[in-house]
């Protein structure tokens, strides 16, 4: 698709016209003409939106989407097109569907569904078996037909040797291990935030201990073997200061956030409302200051939505039965445009494209033309209405959101929601 964007603000600190209000060009996928008021005599499509930015395309390192196996709560195609709406150009796709994603035919099924979508797929193969946590997976073939990374979604990983052996083994081949942390020992039967609010409604409590202690297990292992470690959806204070501690001594570490945690605390569980039953748990105001503040400082590196759709059957029951997990691929950027700078939104968005040694694309003549289209002074709330995820379990709805997606153009196609 041929197309010129009109009027629109760059934000890419690495362009040259970064905070210009520009007209792209762009033909056969390829940026063509960067300017003002850009002649139209090739007959391109135009865009125009009040407010418009232009950045580099967002990417979402955590993502679930069901199929195969559980497409009644969401497929591949649809998920992409909701991605797509949500501004972002690539997403990775946890392995937890049925059966996983835990050797080169299925890392092959699902690049293979993603094929013509605009949204690019970037499958994460699972660290062992089944995401069973007790013989490691095909690694290397999974690698070679494609996946990016390798981790048993919000599982962690019990046996410390064989963490130690996939950090070993992934060096031979740049791999990235990803590192849940959760003791499941010490989390026991605990499906909330082990606090006041817990104690307060006779939940049984998670402790931040349970997160931090298999952190720091990881973190030694990571001293030890080398290798590079990523822990997502870190969710505590003292997490985030082994974290740092750890990025000192030079190690191969990253971290990640979830949108959620960065937003909400165990305090929206008042009503039991099962929408805010996640994992890790929402915590305290004051992990959450914790992590806004490692977003700032840069401890953290990216942010996810970590969209996980559950069925209604499985969401809407009692708050110790339902299962953990939202959506959140289209309130990411509202919500987030309400507590961080928007440099900083941007960048920890985009981070992922570098994490898992992606092509980033800056906006510049000749490039590529993989960007977010956006709003950024928009006021509005986020309802039922605003959900294009087949499943509705969204722990945002009803909150104030600032700015918002428009689409993306990528892939030499544009993507627009409404």
């Amino acid at each position: 698709m041929n197309l010129i964007i009109r009027k629109a603000t760059i934000f890419d600190p690495k362009s040259h016209f970064h905070n210009q209000i520009v007209d792209v060009k762009i033909t056969n996928g390829i940026i063509e003409e960067i300017g003002i008021s850009l002649l139209n005599i090739d007959t391109h499509e135009e865009f125009h939106h009040d407010g418009l930015h232009l950045s580099q395309g967002w990417f979402d390192t955590s993502v679930s989407l069901g199929e195969p196996g559980f497409e009644d709560r969401e497929t591949i195609a649809n998920g992409l097109e909701v991605a797509a709406k949500s501004g972002f150009t690539g997403i990775a796709l946890q392995p937890n569907s049925y059966p996983i994603i835990d050797n080169q035919s299925q890392v092959h099924f699902v690049k293979q569904k993603a094929a013509n979508s605009a949204t690019e797929l970037f499958p994460i193969g699972a660290l062992t078996k089944g995401s069973e946590g007790k013989d490691m997976a095909e690694l290397y073939d999974m690698k070679n037909a494609g996946a990016v990374a390798f981790g048993d979604y919000n599982k962690s990983l019990p046996n410390a040797n064989l963490m130690k052996i996939a950090l070993q083994y992934t060096q031979d081949f740049e791999g990235l291990v990803l590192a849940y942390s959760q003791d499941e020992n010490i989390k026991g039967n605990g499906v909330a935030n082990e606090g006041i609010v817990s104690t307060r409604l006779g939940l049984k409590g998670i402790p931040n201990l349970a997160e931090e202690l298999i952190v720091a297990r990881n973190l030694f292992l990571l001293e030890y073997t080398g290798g590079k470690l990523h822990i997502p959806t870190v969710s505590t204070a003292k997490s985030i200061e082994l974290i740092k501690e750890a990025k000192t001594k030079g190690l191969k570490v990253t971290c990640s956030v979830a949108v959620h945690h960065l937003i909400l605390t165990d305090e929206k569980l008042e009503g039991f409302d099962t929408r805010y039953k996640v994992t890790p748990p929402l915590r305290n105001d004051e992990d959450r200051k914790a992590l806004i503040a490692a977003v700032l400082d840069d401890t953290i590196d990216c942010i996810t939505s970590d969209h996980n759709p559950i069925d209604i059957e499985n969401k809407k029951m009692e708050f110790d039965l339902a299962k953990n997990g939202t959506i959140g691929l289209e309130s990411a950027f509202g919500v987030l445009n309400t507590v961080l700078p928007l440099d900083k939104i941007i960048e920890k968005l985009t981070f992922g494209k570098e994490l898992l040694n992606i092509g980033n694309h800056i906006i510049a003549l000749n490039n590529k033309a993989s960007f977010t289209l956006f709003t950024t002074e928009q006021n509005w709330i986020f309802t039922k209405a605003s959900i294009l995820s087949k499943s509705k379990n969204s722990a945002f709805l009803g909150h104030r959101m600032k700015g918002k997606a428009i689409g993306i153009y990528n892939q030499g196609k544009l993507v627009i929601n409404g």
